[in-house]
């Protein structure tokens, strides 16, 4: 089909199609326009990755958000005539893919569309996106509008669910399916268009959305699958390529060195972060002689933007390997660091990435070759290594090939011998991927929409959320009888129990949620979550005098180092900061991590091998800074929970105490891109402890907002007010404090000089720090650093640090060490 002959879209589009060189439209593509996705139609779309679904799902949008737009009509198609009535949402599963849908979608601003983006602050409706045309949120994020009553989702024309596969997903699928339930519940013409990868049952996904299917194999690159075994490439369809490994080298390092001689890229799958490393490091040796001259610049311009980013060990591996042509990809990477590799690959600079299977999970990374190196992955439910699933393989496999610049695409196993070879090629190469199927009916799952549901009045009784979960996946899948509502009763019960529903008595035994049920849900939590949190803030308010009594005279501590501030001092040394009283007790700083750290909703650290002896004499050490009881050493499971909760709360505590970022990466094993992840979760969830105890009337809230602010920040308490401040961050708080310049009030009075000489000379960025200030004079015009003494100062004075901080060469990049936003 000709892109001129598409019916109901903006007369600008298909112009606009044709600008960008494409004349007609792929044949998956054509099929949904004839199945009337551009009529409104709902729409399953599932078909292999590079096969056009963006498009799809531009042509369902654009058609039903604007009027007067057919393709036939004499309209000009400028963005001033283009008139739009209706909002579309683009859901994704990652952050990292709203940020990617973004940047596609804005091009037709050009158009007069109006493109907006949503993924964080779960208690908020987003009133700000009614005023846009296509708003692109993850699912999280969607289900929090719902449960927050955004008022534009009732005037929403389509939605379109990318990825829509990951309903099979135990942790993200039940929320992306509960959601599409309310959002078709609520909208009941609502246009639903779900882009899938290819799997064993999409007639399931399209009879459950009530939805015309595409159900496609076809690709615009060709896709070779094989395994590389011996000499050799054994491929799908019987030929066989040579492919030698030469004496010292490694099966992975032969097929890159052959992709490079044939001037392509190569990703490389893994089983772990580690390997993701050890690999990056040793195809560096054979990306490195392949380089140019000019390459070699951009990757060492590449790779000190990667040291700006953090100083940690992970971050100069990472920029060593960028320098010699490879990358590792992995969750533990910063969000920067993700980027800078992804951007870098994508032209063409970084010849190779090692990856563990995050990077298969539809970002843009297309390479002409893919080694699926570990099709075994530790599986801790099982005990042990287990295969991985052929949908999961499929999707790696399916980045092999760029669309304009690979003749075809290579997807490879790899095989040690005969056996394995045949064993590959039955169990992948010429396997179909698996059915998808709901994970609804678990009860972690249904715990929190189960609240949700009866908070935001999809459903008041018993037999409403029987009805309204009728409408999910798991309802059209399921062949238990009775297990949905044995699940629901048991469900229901928790809930009634810890005063987050109530159940009347009457005839339809009516549900409602309590007040600080109805806060949980807008929240975003668990309700286990709010209960172990609730619980362990009672239990502490319940026992405060006992704590206060044992207390040692003036907050001393026996064993501490001289000149050390315990963690429980500091809440009192800024007491007067936040309003707290001299004689009311209030929970340390640990208490408060170790309570959000043992919540289902954060991910506890793992106890390495002799971690368990560690922290079980410190948890003995500090038992009375826990927020409830600790379990005894022989409760085996409930005790290494704890544990694990205490050694997350330790990773806060240092964040928070300013410990330098390499020194946490090293002490607790983790990347810099861990830290993030659990610096934004447990802010997040003491804002809702701090919103929970406000509501219950629990006395402990300055204690927890000077937790929330210190961790969010990452500095001691006397930096709070400081750091603060857009902009400052945790080490230019430092340095400022150093000079006396202690809040926000000195900075607004502060010398310019002096302000100048603590952040080492640079102009722009005093200029900003005090224009957030609100300082009456920010220019820095003229303006000569200098010491509090009035002493010049040379911009690469060393200014003295606190706790944990030592002097740096970091610059602007590596300041902005605040992380309440990532």
């Amino acid at each position: 089909m000709d892109v001129a002959d598409i019916p109901g879209v903006p007369a600008w589009l298909p112009e606009h199609l044709q600008e960008d060189g494409i004349e007609a439209l792929y044949p998956p593509q054509a099929e949904a326009v004839e199945r009337g996705v551009t009529g409104g139609a709902n729409l399953v779309a599932s078909v292999p990755t590079a096969s056009g679904k963006t498009l799809i799902a531009e042509l369902a949008m654009f058609s039903a958000i604007t009027s007067g737009t057919d393709g036939a009509d004499d309209h000009e198609g400028t963005a001033d005539e283009t008139v739009t009535d209706g909002t579309a949402l683009y859901i994704v599963p990652l952050r990292a893919l709203a940020s990617e849908k973004r940047e596609e979608f804005e091009q037709f601003e050009a158009y007069g569309l109006e493109v907006g983006v949503s993924t964080g602050n779960y208690e908020s409706d987003g009133g700000w996106l009614a005023d846009k045309d296509v708003v692109v949120a993850t699912s999280e994020k969607v289900d929090s509008l719902v449960r927050n009553d955004a008022p534009w989702i009732d005037d929403l024309d389509c939605v379109v669910a990318d990825e829509v596969h990951l309903v099979d997903d135990g942790e993200r699928g039940p929320t992306l399916e509960v959601t599409l339930a309310k959002l078709r519940k609520r909208n009941p013409d609502l246009q639903t268009v779900a882009l899938s990868a290819t799997i064993g049952n999409a007639e399931a996904l399209a009879e459950w959305l009530d939805a015309e299917l595409v159900d496609s194999t076809w690709r615009p690159i060709d896709l070779k699958k094989g395994v590389h075994y011996g000499q050799a490439l054994h491929l799908e369809d019987g030929n066989q390529k040579r492919l030698p490994v030469r004496d010292s080298e490694k099966q992975t390092a032969a097929i890159v060195r052959d992709t490079l001689e044939d001037d392509g890229s190569t990703l490389v799958f893994v089983n772990s972060r580690r390997n993701a490393e050890a690999a990056a490091r040793r195809l560096a040796s054979t990306t490195d002689p392949h380089l140019d001259g000019e390459e070699r610049d951009r990757l060492a311009e590449i790779a000190a933007e990667i040291r700006d980013v953090s100083d940690t060990e992970t971050s100069d591996d990472l920029a060593e390997a960028v320098e010699q042509g490879a990358a590792f990809h992995h969750a533990g990477l910063s969000r920067e660091h993700r980027s800078l590799v992804e951007d870098a690959f994508q032209e063409r600079l970084v010849k190779v990435i090692s990856a563990t299977p995050t990077l298969a999970a539809g970002v843009n990374t297309p390479s002409r070759r893919v080694v699926v190196r570990d099709w075994r992955r530790y599986d801790g439910t099982a005990g042990g290594m287990q295969p991985l699933s052929v949908l999961e393989v499929h999707q790696m496999m399916g980045r092999a090939g760029r669309p304009g610049l690979d003749p075809y695409g290579e997807a490879l196993l790899l095989a040690s011998n005969h056996d394995e070879l045949d064993e590959l090629f039955e169990r992948y190469v010429w396997a179909d991927p698996e059915p998808v199927q709901s994970k609804l009916a678990a009860e972690p799952a249904l715990r929190t929409h189960i609240l949700s549901t009866v908070a935001s009045g999809f459903a008041n009784s018993r037999e409403g959320l029987l009805d309204f979960l009728e409408a999910t996946l798991y309802a059209s899948q399921t062949t238990e009888g009775g297990r949905l509502e044995t699940v629901v009763d048991e469900v229901i019960a928790y809930l009634a129990a810890n005063d987050f529903l109530t159940r009347a008595d009457d005839e339809e035994g009516t549900l409602r949620a309590t007040s600080i049920g109805q806060t949980v849900s807008r929240l975003y939590l668990d309700p286990m979550s709010a209960a172990e949190m609730l619980d362990g803030l009672r239990e502490f308010e319940r026992t405060a005098g006992q704590r206060a009594s044992r207390s040692a005279p003036d907050g001393e501590q026996d064993g501490e180092p001289p000149g050390f501030e315990p963690a429980s001092e500091l809440v009192s040394d800024a007491g007067d900061d936040i309003g707290e009283s001299d004689d009311t007790p209030q929970p340390t700083a640990m208490g408060l991590y170790h309570l959000v750290s043992r919540t289902p909703d954060m991910y506890e650290l793992y106890l390495r091998s002799g971690d368990e002896e560690e922290y079980s004499m410190e948890a003995y050490e500090r038992e009375d800074e826990f927020l409830g009881a600790m379990p005894s050493e022989f409760e085996e499971g409930r005790f290494e929970d704890w544990l694990s909760a205490l050694k997350t709360a330790r990773l806060l505590e240092d964040w928070a105490d300013e410990i330098e970022e390499g020194t946490i990466t090293e002490r607790y094993g983790v990347g810099p891109g861990d830290i993030r992840g659990k610096v934004e979760t447990a802010s997040w969830l003491l804002n809702a402890a701090e919103r929970l105890a406000g509501e219950v009337g629990l006395d402990v809230t300055p204690a927890i907002r000077e937790a929330r602010v210190r961790v969010e920040h990452g500095v001691r308490a006397e930096l709070v007010d400081l750091a603060g401040v857009r902009g400052v961050g945790r080490k230019r708080a430092r340095r400022l404090f150093a000079t006396g310049i202690e809040s926000r009030e000195d900075l607004r009075e502060a010398e310019k000089s002096v302000v100048l000489g603590a952040l080492r000379g640079r102009e722009k960025t005093a200029e900003n720090i005090l224009t957030n200030a609100g300082h009456r004079d920010p220019s820095m015009e003229g303006v000569t650093p200098t010491t509090p003494d009035g002493d010049p100062t040379g911009t690469d004075d060393a200014v003295a640090n606190g706790a944990g901080v030592r002097d740096g060469d970091e610059d602007d990049a590596a300041d902005q060490s605040s992380l309440g936003d990532f």
